[in-house]
């Protein structure tokens, strides 16, 4: 990628616009590589290691595990990521104003051919990170079950009440209260959004129709909150509220997490790190064979295989195939295969992310070394 280093107007700009992920406070200059012993990680600290990335901020959280991880198995190493959000990450990575992006969606056509004439080479999209969406609520003290198609009344406003016939259905002998549903969604335009409605569309066609896809909200009900933050502590807030938000939000405020019962059947499915782990290792991809790492998330919607976690959100590095300059592909070889490793990967598990699984690790590996 033509990394923009000489323009001062640049590099301030993205200077002003980043989170500064520093290593232990290193005063290393912007230009310094080094070659090294492996860490922690067994990695070995290759090429220029002050880097910078910015987009998701589904992946913020993860990026400081792997950024710690980076610095302490490399002498030196720097990320500087800023959690800006998936579209302005892409628009930054295809401008040449930084070595990779983050996205919670895979490069569109378009966005693809950008990046091709910005790297001189193909663009690869890796799913490093994987988020649950956990369907929360808030109602006395009930463990509940639910299908998607349920879910899609829900949140289309169709099942007002927690004690409907579609709920009581899924869940025979508890006790449900006449209570009112109030759905609470995210009011901004989210990643979150687009995955759980594609999860509604694909796994519930009949409830939620493919025109009610994308990053805003289209069930027509209940009342909105910006970010996941706000959502979970808005659920937290009410009693019969429901809501989608990723794992750790969820987790932070306390909630109760539905099973989801899925096509694989017959048994609801509980969300935990192992049910994801599952869903991760049965993943699909739009081109096998290729380096280009795009999952086919019918099969993480739809799943065949018992106890996988159907809603499940991956983020992806999206980087160059070849760098112009070869020190950067080093450099971020080693940041990618750092981050991709079991010693990083675990500690997210404490995050509300789902660690990758020794089998897609693998995978995963091959494509990060494929990069120049």
């Amino acid at each position: 990628m033509n990394f923009k280093r000489g323009s001062s107007v640049a590099v301030a700009a993205v200077a002003a616009l980043s989170l500064t992920l520093s290593a232990c406070g290193s005063e290393e200059s912007a230009d310094a590589s080094s070659s090294g012993a492996a860490g922690g990680s067994g990695v070995q600290c290759d090429g220029k290691l002050q880097l910078k990335g910015s987009g998701s901020t589904a992946q913020a959280n993860a990026m400081t595990v792997f950024k710690n991880a980076f610095a302490q198995d490399c002498d030196g190493a720097n990320v500087d990521y800023s959690g800006n959000g998936s579209g302005q990450g892409i628009t930054e990575f295809t401008s040449g104003l930084t070595n990779f992006g983050g996205s919670d969606s895979p490069l569109n056509a378009d966005q693809a051919k950008k990046a091709e004439e910005e790297c001189g080479a193909p663009a690869l999209n890796l799913p490093l990170v994987f988020g649950p969406i956990a369907v929360s609520y808030k109602l006395g003290d009930l463990s509940l079950n639910l299908s998607a198609p349920t879910l899609a009344k829900i949140f289309s406003g169709v099942v007002t009440k927690w004690n409907a016939p579609e709920i009581a259905a899924e869940n025979p002998g508890t006790a449900l209260p006449d209570t009112a549903i109030t759905v609470v969604f995210r009011s901004d335009e989210s990643g979150t959004t687009e995955n759980f409605q594609k999860y509604l569309a694909s796994a519930a066609p009949a409830e939620w129709s493919a025109d009610k896809k994308g990053k805003s909200f289209k069930g027509g009900t209940g009342q909105g909150a910006s970010g996941n933050a706000a959502v979970a502590a808005t659920v937290n807030k009410a009693e019969g509220t429901i809501t989608y938000a990723e794992w750790s939000f969820a987790k932070a405020q306390k909630l109760q997490v539905a099973n989801i019962i899925t096509s694989a059947g017959p048994e609801a499915v509980k969300l935990s790190n192992e049910s994801v782990g599952k869903t991760i290792e049965s993943a699909k991809f739009k081109t096998p064979g290729s380096k280009d790492l795009v999952i086919d998330t019918e099969g993480f919607y739809k799943p065949t295989a018992t106890g996988a976690y159907p809603i499940v959100l991956a983020t992806y590095e999206i980087v160059c195939s070849k760098y112009s300059d070869a020190e950067v592909g080093k450099g971020l070889k080693t940041f990618l295969k750092v981050a991709a490793s079991k010693p990083a990967q675990d500690q997210l598990a404490g995050q509300g992310y789902a660690p990758i699984p020794e089998s897609f690790r693998t995978t995963l590996n091959a494509s990060i070394d494929s990069i120049q």
